[in-house]
């Protein structure tokens, strides 16, 4: 129960967060700058507040839509680790970034395929997961980095 109500918790932060993003964006647009540059920000802002105004009418949709970009975010971190381990393969405690990278990518796709039934609880868990493992992954290659230092 508790990573439903953590997931609907987020969707509603996002929400307000945006709201106020918005607001912000239209008071820059008085700030000058340019006709171009009042526009763009009064257009940004116009989308932001729409954008959570949605969020907080609607925080399950709103869940649902962060759950796929979360899932997108994630594997793009996952690709992007594994490209890491290729560059650095042979320096020491490069295996963490693979390992890091795989299981990135498997919790990407495990949110991108069982999409959107697992909205409600996978921010939640697969975040806490995702943190836990790069966390590792960092400490190891601190710890192997000032080895190499000394």
């Amino acid at each position: 129960m508790e990573p439903r109500i953590a997931g609907l918790a987020i969707a509603i932060l996002v929400g307000w967060v945006l709201v106020f993003g918005g607001g912000a964006h239209l008071i820059a647009a008085f700030s000058g700058g340019g006709a171009g540059r009042v526009i763009w920000q009064i257009i940004l802002g116009i989308v932001y507040l729409i954008g959570g105004i949605y969020f907080l009418m609607h925080p399950l949709l709103g869940l649902g839509t962060l759950t796929l970009l979360l899932a997108g975010i994630i594997l793009a971190g996952g690709v992007l680790e594994l490209v890491a381990y290729f560059r650095t393969r042979n320096e020491g405690a490069s295996g963490w970034l693979l390992l890091n990278g795989l299981i990135a990518l498997l919790l990407g796709g495990l949110i991108w395929f069982h999409w959107p039934s697992i909205s409600v609880w996978a921010i939640g868990i697969l975040v806490g997961i995702n943190l836990l493992t790069t966390g590792i992954s960092r400490l190891m290659l601190g710890i192997a980095a000032s080895r190499i230092a000394l």
